[in-house]
């Protein structure tokens, strides 16, 4: 038996072993992210679970058979990362993986059913707008209402509630302006409204490292796996997490999990399985050295301004601490102490977004100057990334909407990786230098 998990038991959907329930773990983060899910292999004694690629699996009589049939509907590698999902989002009991982030929102969204309406918060990731206004709206009658719920008051929020409201989306730091919502807030609004509908928060920029959102009451966490969880840029994968107390609704996504097909290979689960088995120690790493690079840039004369939630100056500081899992907040305590100073602040997560002084030419010049942070989309990897959101990743927000939510062509958006905190602050302030120069040059 793990270390990391006490009396797991199996559950199944569908005819299928294809998903697992297990209780809390008593362990700490990092020891779950190492052993749940990851025993050694019965026949061989393998420390590392071994790579199943088969995709049917021999039955010993109809329907007599060890867990597995075909591989779509269970996998032993996919199965194994699914418990080390549950045990590394705290109050986790069902883990789901999925093809794709993507994938992810589409199964969740299509679970709904035809003609629902969701609350979803205003500055949302660009896929997740497309596929709430162009692909959910039109195929399935999925209605969508937008709210800023950082700022609204509870007023407003109520008045956004319909009697088929069945979902309010929430993203929190959100995607690329960082604004953070009040998760309980949210989280009592909804279990007072009559549709008592479900809570989703998307947790992939803090990860489950740095946030527990099932522990302030969430009924889902969702996670692009593709960035922390798997931290190498080299896997395309999506996650669903859901406490016991909703394992009605977990076997509900592991139906269409099934039946749509949008999961992840063997071989992309084995990988993302063994990123995961470092997010401890990885998250520390971007979390320190975003807060010093924030600080380099809080600095610069050529930074309008620096959005990072964690620098001491950041309006909703407060709550980014409050936010704080229980893991993560015991962590930055004793980073504080033993590194705090007087520009006080702490680490919280890797995303740092900024607003150059300029436009869309001192934008472009500092992305194409840097040495370190190399111009892509996504985020997460190991690796510093930077790109231009709104014509990267939030392209298919219309520009008028765009406007609204603060996303303008001089906004820059940061993945922090784990190299060496001096180097990537020098490359950010040289990178700045060079858009600076070509300011003057066009004045």
């Amino acid at each position: 038996m793990t270390p990391a998990i006490l009396n797991g038991s199996a559950s199944t959907s569908n005819g299928h072993l294809n998903g697992t329930s297990r209780k809390p773990s008593l362990d700490g983060f990092g020891t779950r992210a190492i052993h749940a899910g990851s025993e050694a292999n019965e026949e061989t004694g393998a420390v590392i679970p071994p790579i199943s690629l088969s995709t049917t699996y021999k039955q010993h009589g109809i329907g007599n058979h060890k867990g597995f049939e075909y591989s779509r509907s269970g996998n032993p590698n996919r199965n194994a990362f699914e418990t080390t999902l549950a045990a590394l989002e705290s109050g986790g009991a069902h883990g789901l993986a999925f093809a794709s982030g993507s994938a992810t929102t589409a199964t969740v969204l299509q679970s709904l059913g035809p003609n629902a309406h969701i609350i979803s918060v205003n500055d949302v990731y660009g896929g997740t707008f497309r596929y709430m206004k162009r692909v959910a709206t039109e195929n399935q009658g999925l209605e969508t209402t937008f709210v800023d719920l950082e700022n609204a008051d509870d007023d407003t929020i109520r008045a956004a509630f319909r009697p088929n409201t069945k979902l309010i989306w929430i993203e929190s730091p959100t995607n690329p302006t960082l604004r953070l919502v009040d998760i309980p807030r949210i989280v009592a609004l909804a279990r007072a409204a009559p549709s008592d509908p479900i809570v989703l928060v998307d947790n992939t920029f803090l990860s489950p490292f740095y946030a527990s959102p099932l522990l302030q009451g969430a009924d889902v966490v969702m996670h692009s796996l593709t960035k922390y969880v798997n931290g190498h840029s080299d896997v395309v994968m999506g996650a669903l997490v859901l406490p016991a107390r909703r394992a009605a609704l977990a076997d509900k996504l592991r139906f269409l999990q099934n039946a749509i097909g949008a999961v992840p290979s063997a071989y992309d689960c084995w990988l993302a399985q063994r990123g995961a088995k470092t997010l401890h120690l990885r998250m520390k790493a971007h979390g320190a050295n975003a807060l010093a690079v924030a600080r380099a840039l809080a600095r610069s004369p050529h930074v309008a301004e620096v959005i990072y939630p964690g620098l001491a100056g950041h309006p909703r500081n407060d709550l980014a601490y409050r936010s704080l899992s229980p893991h993560a907040r015991v962590f930055v305590d004793r980073y504080v102490r033993e590194h705090g100073d007087a520009a006080g602040g702490f680490p919280y997560g890797g995303m740092i977004s900024f607003r150059i002084r300029g436009g869309r030419a001192e934008a472009e010049t500092f992305l194409t100057s840097t040495r370190l942070f190399t111009l892509a989309e996504s985020l997460g990897g190991v690796e510093s990334l930077a790109e231009h959101p709104a014509q990267m990743t939030h392209g298919s927000i219309p520009p008028e909407e765009r406007a609204l939510l603060g996303i303008g062509d001089n906004l820059v958006r940061l993945s922090v990786g784990v190299e060496d905190e001096e180097d990537l602050i020098a490359d950010v302030e040289q990178a700045l230098e060079a858009a600076a120069a070509l300011s003057k040059t066009s004045a």
